[in-house]
Formats: structure tokens, sequence, C-alpha cells
């Protein structure tokens, strides 16, 4: 895990290169502080910062080739690397180092991006070929590891791990991108490849990028994508027997580390099930670390993550965020996931990940269970309305009934406190097409139209953002609604998580690895049937089925599952955070930018439950401002 940052340029200055991709790396030393490396050539610069996994005396880089016609920094971890070294060896590759790195490099020489059909891991690459004067680069298949880049006006190709690196360089400087803001207000995050930042790109998931020194923009190919073709020939006994070989195996692999490694655990499905199989593949015993608030029973669930932890014998730390430390973090956290985020888990996220770090070097943590098993509420909202709508008009929209009225009905307990979400959904639109139902249950603008100001809110595209929502949505081959659902999840929400994930552990110098999304694991779920997956509105069904006998029946048949909420409602009575909401959102500063109703934040902070999602979607926005736009964290 590291940090990478670089220029490539037809007439680089290397003096003055040299320092910009310097202070890149000063902007980036977080992410790898075990190391630095520079490396120019007559048309490229390439900077590393190292935090060492993987031989730690031998990986370091930028590394080349022997001839020199290859140059590459990486980051993140190819699992199968042993693998892959194996094969090299036998098809005559001598190796100086036992890293990762090296196969990855050689492999490439070797292959070009035909390689990237054998990386299982999470990456994100750049190599120079000196000999055609072009710079290659690829990410991962789910966006587990950033890639963020930028064309100057000088002809210049920039890239880095994190935006704030890119800021370094001369004449990038950071400016607002409005449709991206619009996209803010709906999602809480960005579709596609875009930032917050007008100039600022992010390779997507899943793609690799080519540009050839001179040219006006670079060419991206999408070397693999998510297949929904379904599998009609084989059994619910063959997908959950090979479900489950999968999600060990996977584990397995990632436990490939020569620093100790420990686990998430937070008492839900996800981390349990990665907590037990890396228990079973562990030479030696597991650390597990788990999260809680003391304000209320509903902010803990650690009675769910000792009994696991002791059921495996895991050593059991536990970490509990206070609000003086969220006051004290949360503009730093800002500045850290360069972007403003949605949720506020990201804080007890980094307290816990900052917990770790005293502890291990690398993590293992369950995200991606609930985008590719459909773990989400909102997906048996969806189908009660779809149940409803064929019992009632005989009609079916998905060429075959995934669930119908009847069979849902023993699963809708769970629904018992989500009735505003309910009240909300219902009260419009009702059999609406798939894609405007769906969108209404994502949509955050009604939550903030009150909050942001009628020259914002009319500046908005309501169509153009939903059309850009339906290009997503409406894949060609997911004909089921629970396909598409979790196709959009797992294309837009899960980078979006996977970003919090990287930058509340890298800010600490802590690797996370997510044994869940193990791209044959994926492969496998989504060519399954979607009856198969959601049998009679059962969330997580498949999952479930694969992991019965290794998991405690407690924690497998839970219907209360929190998510890391975190307690604003009791802090926003009063106190610190109360304080420092209320200094932000009504500062000079938040008043004078042209954003914010105030007095409707007044209004909204003074309600029975005044810190739901509207009130953090405008305090991240106000912060990212203040942080990036302001310049508070770019001195």
């Amino acid at each position: 895990m590291c940090g990478i940052a670089g220029i490539v340029s037809e007439n680089l200055p290397q003096d003055g290169a040299q320092v910009m991709v310097g202070k890149m790396l000063d902007k980036i030393q977080h992410r790898g502080p075990d190391g630095r490396g520079l490396l120019a050539g007559s048309q490229f610069v390439f900077g590393h910062q190292r935090l060492a996994i993987i031989d730690l005396e031998g990986g370091k880089q930028p590394m080349e080739t022997e001839d020199g016609r290859y140059v590459i920094v990486f980051n993140g971890e190819i699992y199968n690397y042993l693998e892959l070294r194996q094969d090299l060896i036998r098809s005559g590759e001598r190796f100086q180092t036992f890293s990762d790195t090296e196969v990855l490099l050689r492999l490439f020489a070797r292959e070009g991006f035909q390689s990237l059909e054998k990386l299982n891991g999470m990456f994100a690459f750049a190599a120079f070929d000196r000999r055609e004067r072009r710079l290659l680069a690829a990410r991962d298949h789910f966006g587990i590891k950033p890639f963020y880049y930028q064309l100057s006006a000088s002809g210049a190709f920039v890239f880095a791990s994190e935006i704030k690196a890119l800021f370094c360089c001369e004449n990038l400087r950071p400016r607002v991108k409005e449709q991206s803001v619009h996209q803010y207000l709906t999602f809480q995050f960005c579709l596609r490849g875009e930032t917050m930042f007008e100039d600022v790109c992010k390779l997507e998931p899943g793609c690799a990028l080519e540009w050839k020194v001179g040219q006006s923009s670079p060419t991206i190919t999408r070397y693999w994508d998510l297949n929904f073709e379904i599998d009609t020939h084989h059994t619910d006994g063959y997908f959950t027997d090979r479900l489950l070989a999968l999600l060990s195996d996977s584990t397995r692999l990632q436990l490939r580390s020569d620093v100790p490694v420990g686990a998430y655990l937070s008492g839900g499905l996800d981390s349990s099930v990665v907590s037990t199989l890396a228990t079973s593949h562990a030479a030696t015993g597991l650390s597990v670390f788990s999260g809680r608030f003391t304000e209320s029973p509903n902010y803990d669930e650690s009675a769910y993550a000792r009994a696991l932890a002791e059921s495996i014998g895991a050593t059991y730390f536990d970490i509990v965020p206070t609000a003086r430390e969220f006051t004290e973090s949360i503009k730093d956290l800002i500045y850290h996931m360069d972007e403003p985020m949605a949720g506020p888990g990201l804080f007890p996220q980094f307290v816990v990940s900052r917990e770790a770090s005293n502890h291990v070097k690398v993590v293992l943590g369950g995200q991606g269970g609930d985008e590719i098993f459909g773990g989400y509420v909102r997906y048996l909202v969806g189908y009660l309305e779809q149940a409803l709508k064929g019992a009632i008009y005989g009609t079916q929209e998905e060429g075959k009934h995934v669930v119908t009225f009847s069979s849902i009905v023993p699963n809708l307990s769970i629904l018992r406190s989500y009735q505003p979400l309910l009240q909300g959904f219902w009260k419009d639109g009702l059999f609406s097409p798939m894609d405007e139902r769906y969108f209404r249950l994502i949509d955050r603008s009604p939550d903030l139209k009150d909050l942001v100001t009628l020259e914002v809110w009319t500046q908005r595209n309501p169509a153009r953002i939903f059309e850009e929502f339906q290009q997503v949505f409406n894949h060609p081959k997911t004909l089921s609604y629970f396909n598409k659902m979790t196709h959009f999840d797992l294309k837009t929400l899960l980078p979006a998580l996977l970003q919090v994930e990287d930058r509340v552990s890298m800010a600490v110098s802590l690797e996370s690895r997510v044994p869940l999304l193990d791209r044959r694991i994926v492969d496998l779920v989504t060519v399954m049937p979607p009856q198969m997956k959601f049998r009679r509105g059962e969330l997580k069904y498949i999952f479930k089925q694969a992991v019965k006998n290794i998991i405690p029946q407690v924690i497998l048949h839970r219907t209360n599952k929190m998510g890391f909420p975190v307690p604003f409602k009791e802090w926003m009575t009063g106190g610190i955070v109360r304080e420092f909401v209320l200094d932000t959102l009504l500062s000079q500063r938040a008043r004078g930018r042209g954003l914010f109703r105030t007095e409707r934040i007044e209004e909204a902070i003074a309600q029975e439950r005044p810190f739901g999602r509207q009130i953090w979607g405008v305090l991240c926005l106000e912060l990212w401002h203040q942080v990036f736009i302001d310049g508070d964290g770019l001195s």
C-alpha cells in the first residue's frame, strides 16, 4: 500500500518537475511513511511513498525493467503474486526481489494491458514506456485504490493517489465543478469519472488509460465489467458451495503479508464472515477491532462482535469514539477525503482505523457485502412495491417473478423501523417505472432542497441528473429490478464507500483489504438467477446459505444490523458538537458563500431529529469549501 504521483510531458524541466513531484509526495506521505522514491527521465518524473507490507527490503519504487524501457509506480497489492511469479519463472524470468511490484512490472512488460486479466488484487499503477513515449495506467476492478489525473494547460499529464497532491503543480488550482455539486446534492457522491473539481478526473474502476506524450487527451478502455448474463445451468447447491470456497480462498490470499494482519469486526454478517475465515487461515491469533458509542444501546452492537471474537478465539479491541474527537478530527477528515462524502460513518471508521494502526499494519474488512449480495433495506422496499404491482395488475416487468407478494410477506418485519422511508417513498409515483422508483429511493435532494439557496437549486438540471442516473441503472443485461439496483450500487455507491475505506485507513498509514471484493466472487454472484439471490425477499439470501454452517445463528439471522450509526441526535441536543455545527454553518464564510439558507439550517438544527442526512450533507459541503476552495488545508 502506498501513494503514487508523477508528471509526464513533452518538454519537462527536470529540476522544476522533480521539485513538484517532491511536493506532491509531501501531501500524501501519510499513505506511505516507510520510504520515498523518485525517478526522473527526459519526459517523466515518478514519485512513490511506501508503506512496506510485502518484501520489506526489496520492494522499493519506482521500479524499472533491466533494459530501462518500462518504469512503474504502483499502489496496492497483487494477492496472487506468488502464483504469477512462478508462472513467470517457468517462462524464463529471473527476479531480483520477492515483491508483488516486480511481478506486476515483469508481467506488464511482457503482456501490456492483457496482463490485467490475470491480476487478483487492489491496485492503481502508472507505467511509462520510454521507447513508445507513452503513459499506461490502470485501476482495479472495483475502485479500491484511487487514481486521479489532470492535463495541465502546458500539456503535461499529472497524476496522483489523492486529489490534493495535484494542486502542488503550477497553475493547477482547485475550482468547484458545479455539475458535480448538483450530483452531490442528489446522491452525496459523483457519478462515473467525475470529481468535485473542474479539470480533475478519476480513472473509473475496471479501466485502463493510455496517453502518448503530446496527445490532447488520454484513451480510456474498460478491461473488465460486471456480467449479468444469467447462468441457468447450475443449481443452488453448486452456487453456495462455490461461493463459500471462493470466500475462503479470497481471505486466504489476502492474509499474505510480511507484517501483522488484523480485522475490523462490527458484529454484522459481512465482517463476521471475514474474521471467521481469516482465523481459519491465519498462522497466529487474529486481532479484531470493533467500535461502539455509549450514548445509547441503539449505537452499540458490541455484544455480537464480542460473541464472535470469543467463538473464533480472536483478541478483541473495543473502541469508543467521542463527541470531542469528532469536533477535533472532522475537518482533517474532509482534507483526507478530498471530496465531501455521503454519511458521517467515516468518523467512527477513522477512529477504529487509528486504534488498529497501533497494533497491526494490515486490516481486513467486510466492505462490499451489501452491494454484492443485496443487503440494503431499500431493495426490500422496492420489491414490496413490485410485488404489489404484480398482484394487483397481473403485470411483470422482469420476465419472471423474482418475488411474489405472498412470498415476500414473512420478511417484511425488517421494515418495522423504516416507516419514514416508506411514507416518503409511497406518497408519490406509485407503480411508476423501475428507474423512476429507485431514483426516488436514493435521491437525497428533497432533504436538502430547503437548506440551499434558490439560486443554487434552480441551477440544477433534474432531467440531466436523472438521465445520468438512467445511463447506469438501465444496463441492457440487467432485466430484473434486483440486478438493476445492485448494478447501480456496485457502479456508484461502492466506489464512494471504498474512497472512505481507503482514506480513513491511509490517513493513519494502515492498509485496508476487502476480501469480499474478489473479482471471482463478484463474477459468480452477478450471473446467479435473481430468484436465487433474493429468495422470498430475504436480504443476502445466497450469502447466508453459503456461510450458515460457519457463523453463529444469532449473527446469521440478525434483523437489527446498525451500520455504525453516529449519535448526532444526542450530541446535537447540546454540547461541543452542536456548537461546532452552528459555528460552521452559521459562520460569516458560510453565509457569504451563497450556497445555504442559514435561517432554514437553524430551523433544521432545532427540530426533533436535527442531525439527519440533510445537516450532514451541508456540513460536509461547507467544510469541503473551507478546506479546498478557501484553501485552509492546502497551505
